[in-house]
């Protein structure tokens, strides 16, 4: 899948990613803030393609799966690598979930980049294990935040109080459990980026 837009004089999105990064969790806000007249712009390690990947726990397994089965996705292009990121020149970020996060949180530029959204006060947006990335950036001691329940402990070790519920504001960072939550939890980032731009609209 190509990301390109040619909306180039949008506001922009930063959406980190990396192979195994979770389809869902990943393509319902390309397309959302899109909507609203933002420009969603995808960076990874390298600009190359990347795996996405499909994260479910199997409702018909003959054996029954304790965490979720992982399964091939589409593919998504990043159009920047982290290290040529400026993130001064994004009015918000979006970190989806899937394993990704597991290897991207080693990234010393993804971490440079996910501290500026913090310390600047913009939008925040984070799903799933995406939390792995604002826990080992240091961004989230003494934040209420949600995520999917086996990552509650990566919450918990990055100094945040972690609650099981869809989705959790705190400040200028929105958290929520899975793409499950979507609806309610892009409702509130967009509500965020337009308090930061409201001159952005549907029409834009």
């Amino acid at each position: 899948m190509s990301t390109k837009n040619p909306n180039s004089d949008a506001p922009a999105i930063l959406m980190p990613i990396g192979d195994a990064t979770e389809a869902m969790d990943t393509l319902y806000p390309f397309f959302r803030v899109a909507e609203d007249g933002y420009r969603a712009v995808v960076a990874g390690p390298e600009a190359r393609l990347y795996h996405m990947v499909l994260h479910e726990v199997p409702p018909l397994s003959r054996i029954p799966w304790d965490i979720t089965e992982e399964r091939p996705g589409y593919h998504i292009h990043a159009e920047v690598a982290f290290r040529d990121v400026d993130p001064a020149a994004y009015a918000g970020v979006f970190i989806s979930g899937g394993r990704a996060p597991e290897y991207l949180r080693y990234d010393k530029d993804l971490l440079r980049i996910t501290r500026h959204f913090f310390e600047a006060g913009k939008p925040v947006a984070v799903v799933c294990h995406g939390i792995e990335i604002v826990s080992a950036a240091g961004m989230i001691r003494g934040r209420t935040v949600t995520t999917v329940a086996k990552c509650a402990l990566d919450a918990e070790q990055g100094g945040a109080r972690y609650v099981d519920q869809p989705v959790v504001v705190d400040g200028n960072l929105v958290t929520a459990r899975t793409w499950h939550d979507s609806a309610p939890f892009m409702r509130e980032f967009m509500k965020m980026l337009q308090a930061e731009s409201p001159q952005r609209t549907r029409s834009a």
